[in-house]
């Protein structure tokens, strides 16, 4: 493929002598992992108070259960300076875990049923109400397993230099909100095209223990008498086992990438529209909530994508109304396993090679995408997760049938100038270098995370399982023989002494029932 565009764009950035705007960009992280009890098994116990609220928390909260803690970093303005982050608040966490550990894997550990699966909660309040019996929606709809399954998220912003500089050289008379959503909705479209490349070049996920499929069919295969595998596999997490919108595509409903409005609408549409399957299981049943409502979608957070636009919400406001008041301010990245060959979870090489692939995307053309190509994006996603390292693959490209391998390589051709380019303004050559290790991958599939694993567990005859607890307890050790700053540890003790506070003032707060809270909610347009 030729980048033509891609390349008069990047030469117009150089040639105005303002390229150093990109290396102004943000990048955030959020990584989820479950707390794990000495017997290999999800934490029984409750969030642990000394982390804080998980509700009013910015840094340390939870995810689908009470056992799954999610780590968020803010927006730094390093890839380095993002990892310090999430490395302290790991250092932190772990100070405070009680014969725990927190599992190393995207996959999770020894799963009993779904009643040991303990939905997170937020306490007596009406926002924190509406969290969990969203969460409880989620387990009636879906299975509690499948909420469980643990990944890394990438949150990338441009400058606002940058946007000042490109819509100049573009010559694009938008309104300056209009502009910057649409090239962020573009850089949503590529990723979408493209993004078969993250579980190729990163995926982690091979394997699963067998108790996470509670005796259900399955057409993996068996590893060993403990574990289900596909031989050629790179994220079982992305695949077919992983947590998928099935429901919403039977109902016909899919986001709309073509335009911010477009978008908005078609999540509007799902939020509102019934749908009898969810009708069955009732929302208010016996006086408690089961689901938030009966609709395709409760909210937009149910929508699963591997690439969302964002904007900051405001207190009670909903996604779909801040996107369409204040426009995209930053994209996320959600298709990234848990590294379990890295005590973070996730590493600077492939951060480098991310922000390298975001900004291609940004830069390349991306027309809209149309349902035959939409079909080719979720057909690709589906066969790398579970084939991707297969000899001789093949992946539909324009209705036409193209070798992962060329594909890739091409794509990485195309990124060589944006790698560069990040170099040159950063003052080093990590971008290269790791676009130079991502093309090793792509020439030997031995390399990437999930062959290594795979090769692992066979030469040390163990199953995903201790596979997983291995890794987790030497992870351990390390965090725990790494100490905070006093200055660190005392930051991240106020950040929780104060979210405690925070949560009891909202509970306080409260004046209206949950019903009229949930109402109203929904109610605003």
């Amino acid at each position: 493929m030729v980048y033509q565009s891609l390349k008069k764009r990047l030469k117009q950035i150089i040639d105005s002598g303002q390229a150093s705007c990109l290396s102004e960009s943000l990048i955030g992280l959020e990584k989820e992992s479950l707390r794990v009890a000495e017997d290999g098994a999800i934490s029984q116990t409750v969030h642990p108070a000394a982390l804080g609220s998980a509700l009013t928390n910015p840094a340390i909260t939870t995810d689908f259960s009470e056992a799954l803690i999610e780590l968020i970093t803010p927006p730094c303005d390093s890839i380095k300076d993002a990892l310090c982050y999430l490395d302290d608040i790991q250092k932190f966490v772990y100070s405070k875990l009680d014969n725990e550990t927190l599992w190393a894997t995207s996959m999770p550990c020894v799963v009993r049923d779904s009643s040991s699966i303990p939905i997170a909660q937020y306490g007596t309040s009406n926002i924190g109400t509406m969290k969990t019996v969203y969460r409880r929606g989620l387990g009636y709809r879906y299975g509690r397993t499948m909420q469980v399954i643990a990944g890394v998220h990438f949150n990338y912003s441009v400058s606002d230099s940058f946007w000042d500089l490109y819509q100049t050289l573009q010559s694009n008379t938008e309104s300056r909100q209009d502009f910057i959503s649409n090239q962020y909705m573009g850089l949503v479209r590529n990723m979408l095209r493209y993004g078969w490349m993250i579980p190729y070049l990163f995926g982690a996920s091979p394997a699963v223990c067998k108790s996470f499929l509670h005796g259900k069919p399955t057409l993996l295969s068996e590893f060993n008498e403990h574990t289900f595998y596909e031989p050629y596999a790179t994220s079982l997490r992305m695949g077919d086992i992983g947590y998928t919108n099935a429901q919403e595509d039977m109902a016909g409903i899919k986001a709309d990438y073509s335009s911010i409005d477009a978008y908005v609408k078609s999540l509007q549409c799902a939020i509102e529209k019934p749908f009898s399957a969810y009708a069955e299981i009732g929302v208010k049943v016996d006086g408690e909530y089961r689901q938030l409502n009966a609709n395709i979608l409760q909210i937009e957070n149910e929508y699963y994508s591997t690439v969302r636009p964002k904007q900051i919400t405001q207190k009670d406001e909903k996604p779909t109304t801040a996107l369409r008041k204040r426009g995209v301010a930053y994209v996320e990245i959600r298709s990234l396993d848990v590294n379990a060959f890295d005590p973070l979870g996730v590493n600077e090489e492939q951060l480098y090679f991310l922000e390298s692939f975001v900004l291609f995307c940004l830069l390349q053309d991306s027309p809209a995408l149309n349902q035959m190509e939409m079909n080719e994006v979720d057909m690709n996603l589906i066969q790398v997760a579970h084939t991707g390292r297969q000899p001789g693959l093949e992946l539909t490209r324009h209705d036409q049938s193209i070798p992962l391998k060329d594909w890739a390589m091409d794509l990485c051709e195309g990124m060589q100038d944006v790698a560069s380019l990040l170099d040159e303004v950063n003052h080093c050559t990590s971008y290269s270098k790791s676009l130079k290790a991502q093309v090793e991958c792509i020439n030997d599939p031995s390399k990437t995370p999930s062959a290594r694993m795979l090769e692992e567990m066979r030469d040390r005859k163990e199953g995903f399982f201790h596979f997983a607890q291995r890794k987790s307890l030497k992870y351990l050790d390390y965090f725990k023989s790494r100490k905070l700053s006093p200055e660190r540890q005392q930051y991240f003790e106020l950040m929780a002494q104060t979210s405690l506070a925070k949560q009891l003032k909202i509970e306080e707060s409260d004046t209206l029932s949950f019903d009229e809270y949930l109402q109203n909610y929904f109610s605003k347009k």
